[in-house]
């Protein structure tokens, strides 16, 4: 027993920091490269083996460029009004929810999209206390060494739209039949309406409740983008890779 209990302090010590630096390493990672596959695409794909159909995984990384600024605005007005002005938490937001949930039955939520990209970017879908725990540790991760645009661009990249459609690019293709940088306002508003539970809502066939919510962003004022790119702690640093021919 003497022995035990200093291995086991040693065991938990070594795993917590592998998981320190590990999870540090890969959000260093994605800060510069596309995000092609996520544990909640894997989950939701291995789930549909015992059902009654398959899901495959329907993914297009594109670049921010490549994406209408319709659909950034109409996530903004939908998700996260607020998104360039906090840290990774709109403590407004939350707090309004509890003041509504305190009164009304169905439960209303107030993540962020910066908490929303480190939970389908980094973890899985379920509701617990140790993800909600996980979800705010990479939240802050994120928000400390990606700029802004970076994460907006990662979230409309991996975000789920229906069953096996993840991503803006795969959703434009499937359902409009067009690239993510040609969606008009009103599909932009439509995609945009499904977000809160895109298992549920459906865009191809939008029920009374998803339309009247897409007619509400399509007509709400967008919040200002910001003039100049917020930097990262990154940026802060100019860590960055010079190609030779733009060095002295």
């Amino acid at each position: 027993m003497k022995t035990f209990l200093p291995r086991l302090r040693n065991f938990i010590f070594k795993a917590a920091l592998l998981f320190f630096v590990s999870s540090i390493g890969i959000v260093l990672i994605y800060r510069f490269i596309p995000v092609y596959v996520t544990p909640l695409m894997l989950i939701r794909s291995a789930q549909s083996i015992f059902s009654d159909k398959f899901i495959g995984i329907n993914h297009d990384w594109v670049s921010l460029d490549e994406i209408s600024p319709s659909i950034q605005k109409a996530v903004l007005k939908a998700e996260d009004y607020r998104f360039f002005e906090h840290s990774g938490f709109d403590f407004v937001a939350i707090e309004k929810a509890l003041k509504y949930n305190k009164t009304h039955k169905r439960i209303k939520g107030a993540s962020t999209i910066s908490q929303q990209t480190a939970k389908n970017v980094f973890l899985w879908p379920n509701r617990d206390w140790v993800r909600k725990g996980l979800e705010a540790y990479f939240t802050v991760l994120i928000e400390f060494t990606w700029p802004k645009e970076r994460i907006m661009e990662v979230y409309l990249n991996v975000i789920e739209m229906g069953p096996g459609v993840y991503g803006v690019e795969a959703a434009s293709q499937k359902y409009f039949k067009k690239s993510a940088k040609n969606l008009s306002s009103s599909q932009s508003s439509l995609i945009a309406a499904v977000l809160p539970n895109p298992r549920r809502f459906r865009i191809d066939r939008p029920s009374n409740y998803v339309v009247r919510r897409q007619q509400k962003i399509l007509y709400r004022v967008s919040p200002p983008f910001p003039r100049e790119e917020r930097a990262s702690f990154l940026d802060f640093l100019d860590f960055k890779f010079d190609s030779d021919e733009n060095q002295d």
